[in-house]
């Protein structure tokens, strides 16, 4: 679905990103891993198109994404997800979700999605006409997530949704990822929390300083000895 080829990405003069390559397969939960400042954040803008990489591709379904205007690449389905939520704060939850619904294809389905959308979070739906900046973090996120589903994206893409959010929260919200995953979205996912992450993917790719060093089903990374050392404290 997702073919990410050999991408170097700068921020001004500053290189980030060098000859990053992954895949990812349709209706599958991929992983980004790696610490802050290894690029993982940076991927997801390029692939978002809110960076150009100086090399390399990304296509998605056969699309150029890197050849692509950023306005249209949630037309073509792809979805983000931003860290810290962004949601607007001032105006209500509904307005918020409404606001991923701006695409020609997702607007003529906006309110069978929007329907949907509150089924997966209920709460949202009780707090449709509250303002967005007064809800709790969890809250928050989940309003953030909706926004991304109403969209109607073949891949969504995460950064750091648990970032934040008191322990009791953070295993909610590796449920929504696995139940929208399960509804046959295809999953991007960026968390630091990478004990949960690989037990949740399919697979995963380590990303350091900017490089990929290793990638593998969830499974093998867990039993990998650096990834041991070096993120799961063992």
């Amino acid at each position: 679905m997702l073919k990410v080829s050999g991408i170097d990405v700068y921020y001004g003069d500053l290189q980030v990103l060098w000859d990053v390559s992954f895949e990812v397969p349709e209706k599958e939960i991929v992983v980004l891993v790696g610490a802050n400042g290894a690029g993982k954040s940076t991927t997801l803008k390029a692939i978002s198109g809110l960076l150009r990489p100086a090399r390399g591709t990304i296509q998605f379904g056969g699309i150029r994404l890197d050849q692509a205007p950023a306005d249209h690449i949630i037309g073509y389905g792809v979805a983000h997800v931003p860290e810290a939520r962004r949601l607007f704060r001032e105006m209500s939850v509904e307005e918020n979700l409404v606001m991923g619904s701006l695409s020609p294809a997702a607007k003529k389905k906006r309110k069978e999605t929007l329907e949907w959308v509150y089924g997966l979070f209920p709460r949202l739906r009780e707090r449709r006409k509250q303002a967005a900046g007064t809800l709790s973090g969890g809250e928050q996120q989940m309003c953030a997530i909706g926004r991304g589903l109403m969209a109607l994206p073949k891949l969504l893409m995460f950064d750091e949704p648990s970032l934040g959010l008191a322990p009791i929260l953070v295993q909610d919200v590796f449920e929504i990822v696995k139940r929208i995953n399960g509804e046959g979205v295809t999953v991007l996912l960026v968390e630091q929390n990478v004990r949960q992450t690989l037990a949740l993917c399919d697979r995963a790719y380590v990303l350091e300083n900017g490089r990929v060093v290793l990638h593998g089903t969830g499974k093998e990374l867990m039993a990998n000895g650096h990834v041991k050392e070096a993120y799961l404290g063992l």
